[in-house]
């Protein structure tokens, strides 16, 4: 019988260098007893799998023969944890902090509504010489996907994660089956993960208007599954013309591309959508929105409002 009370969770494809270098940073966690990690291989053809099976025996390696996405992984690493605390990581990030599972467990305990701690993250390839901060513990609206932490309870509380959405939009959607079920999302700063990527050069990445698809398209869907009727032909409005305003405007024609390509997702899955609607009340959107937002980003110069 698995007596874990932690698990590690990645998902990973065809990023073997970056796994390798995340699984060698967290070894220390991976030989504590009370710990598992779990990592799902969602159809890499790169030897992923292969250098898990011969490398770490340690790891529970789950296999899927041809890609399903991101969202369908994470689904399958939740299912598969009988420990009490979920950590998820990307497989280009890693935790930086000193004693991150007696943080976890110390505020699980003190904070019984607590079903997610969103992490601190870096996200660059270096990181910054001060890693001190000023920040307190903040109650927030959602989390990000690369670092944080589930209280297993609060998961098997709500629908698992949407895994037609693809990519994007999974944090967003349980943050808001978790907020209607009174559990609550909590920033706690002094977990630090560090996310070893160059925002900044995404835009010029081959998948760049495949992302920005995939994001407007999973905002808009949200809106559809929750939103009250009467908000939703403002938000669409304004993100289109935030997009316009900010990407099209000025020659971004791949964002052109995705937002038509977005607009064309909604209308294909407008039945499903519909049927998923699990919608906020007027006074419980007002008081969603009161929440402090998502803190995504972390850089030294951040300082608690």
């Amino acid at each position: 019988m698995n007596t874990s009370k932690f698990s590690i969770l990645i998902t990973t494809k065809n990023r073997l260098e970056d796994l390798k270098f995340t699984l060698n940073l967290i070894s220390y966690l991976l030989e504590k007893d009370n710990v598992e990690c779990i990592v799902c291989d969602d159809g890499s053809n790169d030897g992923t799998s292969e250098y898990l099976e011969e490398n770490y025996s340690n790891i529970l390696l789950l296999k899927n023969k041809e890609s399903k996405g991101l969202i369908f992984s994470r689904n399958r690493l939740l299912s598969k944890t009988t420990s009490d605390y979920a950590i998820t990581l990307d497989d280009d990030a890693h935790i930086v902090s000193n004693n991150p599972l007696e943080v976890i467990e110390h505020f699980f305990s003190n904070n019984s509504s607590c079903a997610v701690i969103a992490c601190r993250i870096f996200w660059g390839k270096e990181l910054p010489n001060k890693l001190a901060h000023e920040l307190e513990n903040t109650k927030v609206k959602g989390f990000v996907g690369c670092g944080h932490v589930w209280r297993m309870d609060a998961w098997r509380d709500i629908p698992n994660y949407p895994d037609w959405f693809i990519f994007y939009g999974e944090e967003a959607f349980a943050s808001y089956h978790l907020f209607k079920k009174r559990w609550e999302v909590w920033y706690v700063p002094n977990i630090l993960v560090q996310h070893r990527v160059n925002v900044r050069s995404r835009k010029t990445n081959k998948d760049y208007g495949l992302r920005l698809r995939r994001s407007l398209r999973s905002g808009w869907y949200l809106y559809f599954m929750f939103y009250p009727i009467k908000n939703i032909p403002r938000k669409l409005a304004y993100t289109l013309w935030i997009q316009f305003k900010t990407k099209v405007f000025k020659g971004d024609f791949k964002a052109l591309l995705a937002i038509f390509g977005a607009i064309i997702n909604v209308i294909f899955n407008l039945p499903k959508l519909l049927s998923q609607r699990t919608a906020f009340s007027i006074y419980e959107l007002d008081q969603y929105n009161k929440l402090h937002d998502t803190i995504i980003y972390w850089n030294p110069k951040l300082k608690s409002k």
